[in-house]
Protein backbone atom coordinates (compact mmCIF):
# COMPACT_ATOMS: atom_id res chain seq x y z
CA UNK A 1 0.00 0.00 0.00
CA UNK A 2 1.06 3.38 -0.98
CA UNK A 3 0.34 6.26 1.18
CA UNK A 4 -1.75 8.21 -1.94
CA UNK A 5 -4.09 4.82 -1.84
CA UNK A 6 -4.51 4.74 2.35
CA UNK A 7 -5.03 8.60 2.32
CA UNK A 8 -7.84 7.89 -0.26
CA UNK A 9 -9.13 4.58 1.96
CA UNK A 10 -9.11 6.99 5.01
CA UNK A 11 -11.45 9.23 3.28
CA UNK A 12 -13.62 6.87 1.75
CA UNK A 13 -14.43 5.23 4.53
CA UNK A 14 -14.38 7.97 7.50
CA UNK A 15 -17.56 8.46 8.05
CA UNK A 16 -17.96 4.90 9.00
CA UNK A 17 -15.88 5.05 11.47
CA UNK A 18 -16.13 5.41 15.09
CA UNK A 19 -16.01 8.44 17.08
CA UNK A 20 -12.41 7.61 18.19
CA UNK A 21 -11.45 6.20 15.19
CA UNK A 22 -12.32 9.34 13.10
CA UNK A 23 -10.03 11.37 15.40
CA UNK A 24 -7.19 8.88 15.10
CA UNK A 25 -8.09 9.34 10.70
CA UNK A 26 -8.34 12.94 11.03
CA UNK A 27 -4.87 13.41 13.19
CA UNK A 28 -3.35 11.13 10.13
CA UNK A 29 -4.86 12.71 6.89
CA UNK A 30 -4.09 16.35 8.26
CA UNK A 31 -0.51 15.80 9.83
CA UNK A 32 1.66 13.64 7.33
CA UNK A 33 4.82 14.88 8.18
CA UNK A 34 4.30 14.56 11.87
CA UNK A 35 2.79 11.34 11.15
CA UNK A 36 6.13 10.51 9.86
CA UNK A 37 8.76 11.89 12.70
CA UNK A 38 6.80 12.16 15.74
CA UNK A 39 6.19 8.91 18.61
CA UNK A 40 3.44 7.26 18.18
CA UNK A 41 2.41 7.96 21.83
CA UNK A 42 3.01 11.33 20.84
CA UNK A 43 1.12 11.10 18.30
CA UNK A 44 -1.84 9.63 20.14
CA UNK A 45 -1.71 12.50 22.76
CA UNK A 46 -1.86 15.51 19.75
CA UNK A 47 -4.47 13.53 18.18
CA UNK A 48 -6.82 13.29 22.14
CA UNK A 49 -6.55 9.48 21.35
CA UNK A 50 -5.24 6.54 23.13
CA UNK A 51 -1.82 4.72 21.58
CA UNK A 52 -4.25 1.86 20.80
CA UNK A 53 -6.96 3.74 18.93
CA UNK A 54 -3.50 4.37 16.39
CA UNK A 55 -3.37 0.58 16.16
CA UNK A 56 -6.40 -0.33 15.57
CA UNK A 57 -6.94 2.41 13.25
CA UNK A 58 -4.17 0.65 10.52
CA UNK A 59 -5.39 -2.87 11.10
CA UNK A 60 -8.86 -1.48 10.42
CA UNK A 61 -7.41 -0.98 7.07
CA UNK A 62 -5.70 -3.78 6.86
CA UNK A 63 -2.53 -2.79 8.07
CA UNK A 64 -0.53 -5.12 10.43
CA UNK A 65 0.11 -2.05 13.01
CA UNK A 66 0.40 2.06 12.93
CA UNK A 67 4.12 1.88 12.31
CA UNK A 68 2.99 1.03 9.05
CA UNK A 69 1.70 3.93 8.36
CA UNK A 70 4.75 5.28 10.12
CA UNK A 71 6.17 3.89 7.51
CA UNK A 72 4.40 4.99 4.67
CA UNK A 73 4.90 8.52 5.30
CA UNK A 74 8.74 8.63 6.07
CA UNK A 75 8.96 7.09 3.01
CA UNK A 76 7.62 9.77 1.14
CA UNK A 77 9.24 12.67 3.54
CA UNK A 78 12.50 11.09 1.93
CA UNK A 79 11.59 10.93 -1.48
CA UNK A 80 9.81 14.56 -1.09
CA UNK A 81 11.93 17.51 -1.88
CA UNK A 82 11.98 20.49 0.76
CA UNK A 83 14.02 23.01 -0.79
CA UNK A 84 12.20 25.85 -3.47
CA UNK A 85 14.32 24.35 -5.97
CA UNK A 86 13.30 21.25 -5.69
CA UNK A 87 9.82 21.79 -5.35
CA UNK A 88 9.88 24.04 -8.31
CA UNK A 89 11.72 20.77 -10.13
CA UNK A 90 8.80 18.19 -8.82
CA UNK A 91 6.57 20.85 -9.96
CA UNK A 92 7.75 21.38 -13.22
CA UNK A 93 7.52 17.58 -13.39
CA UNK A 94 4.18 17.27 -12.81
CA UNK A 95 3.48 19.57 -15.38
CA UNK A 96 4.66 17.90 -17.96
CA UNK A 97 3.34 14.66 -17.05
CA UNK A 98 -0.22 15.52 -15.88
CA UNK A 99 -0.57 18.92 -17.08
CA UNK A 100 -2.13 22.30 -16.39
CA UNK A 101 -5.76 20.98 -15.42
CA UNK A 102 -4.43 18.68 -12.83
CA UNK A 103 -2.05 20.94 -10.92
CA UNK A 104 -4.63 23.67 -10.94
CA UNK A 105 -6.86 21.36 -9.26
CA UNK A 106 -4.75 20.15 -7.00
CA UNK A 107 -3.94 23.61 -6.11
CA UNK A 108 -6.94 24.82 -5.21
CA UNK A 109 -8.32 21.29 -3.52
CA UNK A 110 -5.16 22.07 -0.96
CA UNK A 111 -6.68 25.42 -0.67
CA UNK A 112 -9.91 24.38 0.45
CA UNK A 113 -9.11 21.50 2.85
CA UNK A 114 -6.69 24.70 4.54
CA UNK A 115 -9.90 26.93 4.77
CA UNK A 116 -11.94 23.81 5.87
CA UNK A 117 -9.23 23.49 8.86
CA UNK A 118 -9.48 26.46 10.17
CA UNK A 119 -13.63 26.58 10.62
CA UNK A 120 -13.60 23.67 12.91
CA UNK A 121 -14.44 23.74 16.50
CA UNK A 122 -10.65 24.32 17.92
CA UNK A 123 -9.77 26.78 15.39
CA UNK A 124 -13.05 28.51 16.23
CA UNK A 125 -12.31 28.34 19.90
CA UNK A 126 -8.67 29.75 19.57
CA UNK A 127 -10.12 32.73 17.47
CA UNK A 128 -12.32 33.65 19.91
CA UNK A 129 -9.81 33.47 22.62
CA UNK A 130 -7.18 35.66 20.28
CA UNK A 131 -9.78 38.35 19.68
CA UNK A 132 -10.81 38.46 23.36
CA UNK A 133 -7.59 39.35 24.34
CA UNK A 134 -6.88 41.84 21.49
CA UNK A 135 -9.82 43.99 21.74
CA UNK A 136 -9.00 44.36 25.59
CA UNK A 137 -5.13 45.36 24.60
CA UNK A 138 -3.74 48.76 25.20
CA UNK A 139 -1.66 48.45 21.80
CA UNK A 140 -1.21 45.69 19.59
CA UNK A 141 2.14 45.25 17.54
CA UNK A 142 2.18 43.26 14.51
CA UNK A 143 5.00 42.23 12.94
CA UNK A 144 5.64 39.69 10.41
CA UNK A 145 8.95 39.00 8.23
CA UNK A 146 9.83 38.31 4.71
CA UNK A 147 6.43 36.57 2.74
CA UNK A 148 4.51 36.85 6.45
CA UNK A 149 5.06 40.73 5.92
CA UNK A 150 1.62 41.57 4.17
CA UNK A 151 -0.30 39.19 6.17
CA UNK A 152 0.70 41.11 9.57
CA UNK A 153 0.13 44.35 7.50
CA UNK A 154 -3.38 43.75 6.36
CA UNK A 155 -4.18 42.90 10.37
CA UNK A 156 -2.56 46.75 11.17
CA UNK A 157 -4.60 48.32 8.02
CA UNK A 158 -7.99 47.02 9.10
CA UNK A 159 -7.46 47.96 12.66
CA UNK A 160 -6.70 51.01 11.56
CA UNK A 161 -10.00 51.47 9.65
CA UNK A 162 -12.35 51.00 12.98
CA UNK A 163 -9.89 52.87 15.23
CA UNK A 164 -7.80 50.30 17.05
CA UNK A 165 -4.48 51.43 17.84
CA UNK A 166 -2.04 49.81 16.21
CA UNK A 167 1.54 49.56 15.46
CA UNK A 168 2.98 48.11 12.33
CA UNK A 169 6.87 46.61 13.02
CA UNK A 170 8.48 47.80 10.06
CA UNK A 171 10.92 50.84 9.62
CA UNK A 172 13.86 51.34 7.26
CA UNK A 173 17.14 50.63 8.07
CA UNK A 174 16.67 48.18 10.11
CA UNK A 175 15.29 49.97 12.52
CA UNK A 176 11.81 48.51 12.74
CA UNK A 177 12.56 45.99 15.52
CA UNK A 178 12.80 49.71 17.96
CA UNK A 179 9.04 49.79 18.12
CA UNK A 180 8.80 46.52 20.28
CA UNK A 181 10.90 48.95 23.06
CA UNK A 182 7.45 50.22 24.93
CA UNK A 183 6.16 47.04 24.62
CA UNK A 184 4.48 46.07 28.06
CA UNK A 185 1.77 43.90 29.96
CA UNK A 186 -1.19 45.58 28.96
CA UNK A 187 -0.07 45.17 25.03
CA UNK A 188 0.00 42.06 22.34
CA UNK A 189 2.01 41.12 19.72
CA UNK A 190 0.04 39.71 17.02
CA UNK A 191 3.43 37.55 15.34
CA UNK A 192 3.51 35.67 12.36
CA UNK A 193 5.70 33.27 10.92
CA UNK A 194 5.55 29.86 8.79
CA UNK A 195 8.08 27.15 8.22
CA UNK A 196 11.23 27.31 7.93
CA UNK A 197 10.73 30.61 10.75
CA UNK A 198 11.77 33.80 10.51
CA UNK A 199 14.27 34.23 13.24
CA UNK A 200 13.75 37.69 13.81
CA UNK A 201 10.03 36.80 14.49
CA UNK A 202 10.63 34.60 17.34
CA UNK A 203 13.24 36.91 18.58
CA UNK A 204 10.75 39.13 18.73
CA UNK A 205 7.87 37.02 19.73
CA UNK A 206 10.24 35.91 23.06
CA UNK A 207 11.06 39.54 23.97
CA UNK A 208 7.16 40.43 24.33
CA UNK A 209 6.54 37.48 26.23
CA UNK A 210 9.49 38.46 29.11
CA UNK A 211 8.18 42.03 29.05
CA UNK A 212 4.56 40.47 29.79
CA UNK A 213 3.20 41.40 26.73
CA UNK A 214 0.69 38.62 25.05
CA UNK A 215 1.86 36.90 22.44
CA UNK A 216 -0.84 35.56 19.35
CA UNK A 217 0.83 33.19 16.72
CA UNK A 218 0.19 32.93 13.55
CA UNK A 219 2.17 29.42 12.33
CA UNK A 220 1.99 26.36 10.88
CA UNK A 221 2.57 24.15 13.93
CA UNK A 222 2.19 23.65 17.20
CA UNK A 223 5.88 22.93 17.80
CA UNK A 224 6.89 26.54 15.64
CA UNK A 225 9.39 28.26 17.54
CA UNK A 226 6.48 31.11 18.19
CA UNK A 227 3.71 28.02 20.10
CA UNK A 228 6.25 27.72 23.32
CA UNK A 229 5.80 31.93 24.14
CA UNK A 230 2.27 32.22 22.54
CA UNK A 231 -0.62 33.25 24.64
CA UNK A 232 -2.63 32.09 21.75
CA UNK A 233 -1.65 30.30 19.00
CA UNK A 234 -3.98 30.14 15.66
CA UNK A 235 -2.73 26.97 13.20
CA UNK A 236 -2.54 27.79 9.81
CA UNK A 237 -1.43 25.32 6.69
CA UNK A 238 0.78 26.54 4.20
CA UNK A 239 1.03 23.20 1.77
CA UNK A 240 0.28 23.53 -1.53
CA UNK A 241 1.55 21.52 -4.96
CA UNK A 242 3.38 24.72 -5.89
CA UNK A 243 6.90 25.54 -4.94
CA UNK A 244 6.17 28.35 -2.52
CA UNK A 245 3.79 27.96 0.28
CA UNK A 246 0.35 29.33 0.19
CA UNK A 247 -0.39 32.70 2.43
CA UNK A 248 -4.16 32.78 1.99
CA UNK A 249 -4.75 30.65 4.72
CA UNK A 250 -3.46 33.09 6.53
CA UNK A 251 -4.95 35.80 5.66
CA UNK A 252 -8.54 34.79 5.68
CA UNK A 253 -7.53 34.24 9.51
CA UNK A 254 -6.72 37.93 9.81
CA UNK A 255 -9.65 38.73 8.27
CA UNK A 256 -11.64 37.00 10.53
CA UNK A 257 -9.64 38.24 13.59
CA UNK A 258 -10.13 41.39 12.41
CA UNK A 259 -13.56 41.12 12.11
CA UNK A 260 -14.52 39.15 15.64
CA UNK A 261 -12.33 42.47 16.96
CA UNK A 262 -14.39 44.97 15.09
CA UNK A 263 -17.72 43.71 16.44
CA UNK A 264 -16.42 43.01 20.03
CA UNK A 265 -16.13 47.32 19.69
CA UNK A 266 -19.79 47.96 18.79
CA UNK A 267 -20.81 51.97 17.98
CA UNK A 268 -17.21 52.46 18.29
CA UNK A 269 -16.35 51.14 15.14
CA UNK A 270 -19.22 52.59 13.57
CA UNK A 271 -17.89 56.03 14.46
CA UNK A 272 -14.33 55.10 13.19
CA UNK A 273 -15.34 53.25 10.14
CA UNK A 274 -17.35 56.80 9.64
CA UNK A 275 -14.50 59.02 10.47
CA UNK A 276 -12.53 56.30 8.20
CA UNK A 277 -14.76 56.91 5.10
CA UNK A 278 -14.93 60.59 5.41
CA UNK A 279 -11.12 60.96 4.94
CA UNK A 280 -10.98 58.57 2.30
CA UNK A 281 -13.67 60.86 0.58
CA UNK A 282 -11.85 64.15 1.35
CA UNK A 283 -8.86 62.97 -0.40
CA UNK A 284 -10.64 61.49 -3.34
CA UNK A 285 -9.44 57.82 -2.93
CA UNK A 286 -11.27 55.76 -5.03
CA UNK A 287 -12.56 55.89 -8.47
CA UNK A 288 -15.95 54.98 -7.47
CA UNK A 289 -17.90 56.50 -4.81
CA UNK A 290 -16.89 55.45 -1.46
CA UNK A 291 -20.83 54.25 -0.62
CA UNK A 292 -20.91 51.89 -3.79
CA UNK A 293 -17.71 49.84 -2.59
CA UNK A 294 -18.17 47.04 0.39
CA UNK A 295 -14.68 46.31 1.03
CA UNK A 296 -11.85 49.23 1.43
CA UNK A 297 -8.10 48.42 -0.66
Amino acid sequence: MQTASLLRALKAGFEDLSPQLKAAARWVIDNPDDVALLTAREQARRARVNPATLTRLAQHFGLAGYEDIRRLHAEDVRRHPRSYRGRAEELLHRRDTEGDAALVQDIFASLTHHFQALSAPEAVRRFTAAAERIAKAQRVFCFGARSTFSVAHIFHYLRTLFGDASVMVDGPGGTGIDALRGIGSKDVLLAVTMSPYARETAKAAKFAAERGAAVIAITDSEVSPLASVATETLIVHTETPSFFDTMAPAFAAMECLAALIAARRGPRTLAALAASEKQLADFDTYVLPLQKRRQYS
